[in-house]
């Protein structure tokens, strides 16, 4: 998480934004990501994960998402999926101060992961089966 906050703060300065500690009030409507921040990065075998994984970040609002990656995975289906992960697991997101301390409601979360990574693994993911997801949860 320090690596991805620190990627988010360094593409912020590079493009002459500052950030925000605060996290801004959140949409009543679903945000769209397309021209969201994000990149990816390598973390070396080690703590945590015992090989070489890629991490693919995306910033939305004041705060990060994030998937760790394998090596043989996908890195543009990763990307869009987390585009497409985001702005629902906003959704799940409740303010507990006028600050910036949010939390991820567990179960909303759990259902979201549960149908658009199955065991972890990446699906193709269209409109028509995101709308029923949606309306499921």
């Amino acid at each position: 998480s320090r690596q991805v906050a620190s990627q988010c703060q360094l593409l912020q300065s590079s493009l002459g934004r500052l950030s925000s500690p605060q996290l801004p009030q959140l949409p009543d409507e679903p945000v769209s990501l397309q021209d969201a921040p994000g990149g990816l990065f390598q973390m070396p075998p080690g703590d945590p994960f015992p090989e070489r994984v890629t991490v693919v970040w995306l910033s939305v609002l004041a705060l990060a998402c994030a998937l760790v990656c394998d090596p043989q995975e996908n890195l543009s289906l990763a990307e869009i999926t987390l585009r497409r992960l985001a702005p629902r697991l906003l959704i799940s997101l409740r303010l507990l101060s006028p600050g910036a301390d949010v939390l991820l409601r567990q179960d909303a979360a759990d259902a979201l992961l549960d149908r658009l990574l199955p065991h972890g693994q990446m699906l193709f993911l269209n409109e028509r089966f995101l709308q029923a997801v949606d309306r499921e949860l």
